[in-house]
């Protein structure tokens, strides 16, 4: 497939966690790329590999300008929404921008992409809109949302809006994605898998609050498969559908996450278990929907992506961490922000 011929594909968030491993699996299928990102973590970087791609373009652009959303969407086939404050601590200490990001400006993603008639819309949601469960069983598509942070509640807004405009769109999919985890070009290390990791490999204490709560895994390649499975699928089987994103073998309490790193690194560090965190939510969850209807089941397991984070970090390669704090997690505060505000 010549670049000139590949479908289009915007990615608003494309410089994240997530998204800089998406667009590098875009690219290498054949696919034309434009990432519009804000970089409020000085992230840029994780877009270095592909920049100089033929099928990449890069808009720097926040998505609460509409003109500039529109801008990009310019022969734009498909979208994928990741743009966000992702997570609850940024969302708490930043609200009124969280809900601008969040729903104002996903809201600008949305009405600009039903005007140019694109022909796939994918909305990244997240797990944690179900919250705290009172049933031991997974938590399905169709079960109630308890949203219990503000990211969440955008989250569910949000879902809401596109589900209700799915039919102006050849395809509107919400993807309720599983906590992230695994080495990404935008790395995380303020989300659990990665954080219990560094922190046990760097031999530290690690306190660890509410051990016994559960909560679903999936790494970032399998997320991007995820997203990938979802364009590709036939409109009628994802149109107006939401669909939980990850795998069965990823839901874990806490405790399971830390046996898994004591597992791979031995004596290293030390864990000091707590209760009384801040955190309340407690859900497993089913992904039997997105076996059924997609095939997709995730590739990369909890405990081997541990392993080869912790062999990454003996190794040398975030040796940067304290000095780049907004570049390694979304809690440290951001340079493209001032007093709660983008830059």
């Amino acid at each position: 497939m010549s670049v000139e011929s590949a479908r289009s594909v915007l990615v608003a968030g494309g410089a994240g966690y997530v998204g800089s491993v998406l667009v590098g699996r875009l690219l290498e299928a054949g696919q034309r790329v434009t990432v519009l990102d804000a970089l409020l973590y000085d992230n840029g970087a994780s877009l270095a590999g592909v920049a100089d791609h033929a099928g990449f373009t890069f808009v720097r652009a926040d998505i609460r300008d509409r003109e500039a959303v529109e801008g990009a969407l310019d022969g734009v086939d498909d979208v994928v929404l990741l743009a966000a404050l992702v997570g609850d601590p940024v969302c708490s200490s930043l609200p009124e921008l969280a809900r601008e990001v969040n729903v104002d400006g996903a809201g600008n993603v949305l009405d600009a992409a039903v005007t140019a008639g694109v022909e796939r819309l994918v909305f990244a949601s997240t797990c944690s809109n179900y919250g705290l469960r009172d049933s031991d069983e997974p938590a399905t598509e169709a079960d109630q949302l308890n949203p219990l942070s503000l990211y969440a509640e955008t989250k569910v807004e949000m879902e809401h809006r596109i589900l209700e405009r799915a039919p102006e769109i050849g395809a509107a999919t919400v993807l309720r994605v599983a906590t992230a985890f695994g080495i990404s070009p935008r790395m995380r290390f303020d989300l659990t898998v990665s954080e219990f990791t560094r922190e046990l490999t760097l031999g530290r204490e690690l306190e660890v609050y509410d051990a016994e709560t559960w909560r679903p895994y999936c790494h970032v390649s399998d997320i991007a498969s995820a997203i990938q499975a979802t364009l590709a699928a036939p409109a009628d089987t994802v149109g107006g559908e939401v669909f939980n994103a990850g795998g069965a073998d990823g839901n874990f309490t806490k405790r399971g996450i830390v046996e898994a790193a004591l597992s791979r690194l031995g004596e290293r560090g030390a864990v000091k278990w707590a209760e009384g965190g801040v955190d309340p939510r407690n859900y497993r969850v089913s992904f039997d929907k997105i076996i059924a209807a997609l095939g997709f089941v995730p590739e990369v397991s909890v405990p081997a992506a541990i392993a080869s984070l912790s062999a990454a970090i003996d190794a040398g390669l975030f040796t940067d961490v304290e000095r780049r704090p907004s570049f390694f997690a979304n809690n440290q505060g951001m340079p493209g922000v001032v007093e709660g505000r983008a830059a």
